[in-house]
């Protein structure tokens, strides 16, 4: 079985599409961010020891700052 690809395994400038979330008590904060299931998010950049991350969603380019650990919970699309 293949591990799912999830925003913390993106690369700076690579994009992907928000499939769901995965860890239930954690998944209203991120839906009240804006990490709702189709939209596309962009890893802008992360801080230099490799948290937090930042992450740009959808059209409105709406920057986002999360840790790492939240980051492994929204998993994307193949």
């Amino acid at each position: 079985m293949a591990a799912r690809r999830t925003a913390k395994d993106l690369r700076v400038g690579e994009t992907g599409t928000i499939c769901c979330l995965e860890d239930p008590e954690m998944a209203l904060k991120l839906l009240e961010m804006g990490c709702v299931p189709g939209v596309q998010v962009r890893l802008s950049g992360r801080a230099p020891l490799g948290d937090p991350l930042m992450l740009v969603l959808g059209d409105q380019e709406y920057t986002l700052s999360v840790r790492a650990s939240e980051a492994a919970t929204i998993l994307l699309k193949e």
